[in-house]
């Protein structure tokens, strides 16, 4: 398996969905997951194997497409469109891409897995992020 192919004007946000706003701090596309810089105070691209923890904890899904210095919204939690085919009721992760989306099966050994959400529907993840911290050996 590999990360989602997402279609970024797909990307559409739920009725219920929480949604945060921000400066990227680099250019993001719309489905990308996102990390809030801690010193910036800027989104960037999350992944998974980082070396750096800030990295590795997933705040959100970008909605829409921004560069450097340029607004960005995501969604925090509930439903979203996100622009790819997935399964219902399976759970999606973080992936070794920066900024992507992994089905489980593709979360590998020296990863720090966090929960993006789990499908809905073939269209609609439900976003639902847990950061676990922790290193799958």
């Amino acid at each position: 398996m590999a990360d989602l192919t997402i279609t970024a004007a797909n990307v559409v946000a739920g009725n219920t969905a929480t949604i945060a706003r921000g400066i990227a701090a680099a250019t993001i596309t719309a489905g990308q997951i996102l990390y809030l810089d801690p010193t910036s105070g800027k989104y960037g691209l999350a992944d998974t194997d980082s070396a750096t923890a800030a990295v590795r904890t997933v705040a959100g899904v970008a909605l829409h497409a921004a560069s450097a210095n340029q607004p960005i919204a995501l969604v925090t939690a509930g439903p979203v469109t996100i622009g790819a085919a997935i399964l219902a009721g399976v759970f999606y992760y973080a992936s070794g891409t920066a900024g992507g989306i992994c089905p489980v099966a593709d979360v590998a050994a020296g990863d720090y897995p966090s929960v993006i959400g789990y499908g809905l529907s073939t269209t609609v993840l439900q976003v639902k992020i847990d950061n676990s911290g922790v290193v799958l050996a």
